[in-house]
């Protein structure tokens, strides 16, 4: 079962989040998919397989400019992830789906995503998704 993630669920949102981002703490996580909820702009879906939350989405509007796009908002995919032994079994396709129609019920003409240079299995997922490459980039930081 696939639906909108509630404020009820965000430890189980977070638990998934934890296993794509494992350099946050569980309580950043919970602290941020709290916000997400709450947003008008954010919106997580959750999917379950029985009663155990395998798999998330996090997508949210763009306002400022987004690579390979010409409009805006853009609905962008923020977060992704379904637990191993669930992948290639169409879950990611739906969640990315309902994040999809929900950018267009936002008046979103496009959706983006990004994955770092080096992850080739996300790359292979959303190409697999029917995402296109619009761009590649490496980003530099300074301290100051």
């Amino acid at each position: 079962m696939l639906k909108e993630a509630s404020i009820q669920e965000v430890y189980e949102v977070a638990n998934l989040a934890l296993l794509l981002w494992p350099d946050h703490t569980i309580e950043e996580c919970i602290q941020e998919m709290n916000l997400l909820i709450s947003r008008p702009d954010s919106i997580i879906f959750i999917v379950y397989f029985g009663s155990d939350a395998i798999g998330f989405s996090q997508c949210q509007l763009r306002y400022d400019y987004v690579e390979g796009t010409g409009s805006s908002p853009v609905g962008y995919l923020e977060g992704l992830f379904v637990k191993e032994k669930f992948r290639q079994q169409g879950f990611a396709k739906k969640l990315v789906n309902a994040c999809e129609n929900w950018a267009r019920k936002k008046g979103c003409s496009e959706f983006a995503s990004d994955c770092e240079l080096k992850n080739e299995e996300s790359l292979a997922m959303h190409l697999k998704l029917g995402f296109t490459e619009a761009n590649r980039i490496i980003c530099f930081k300074k301290d100051l």
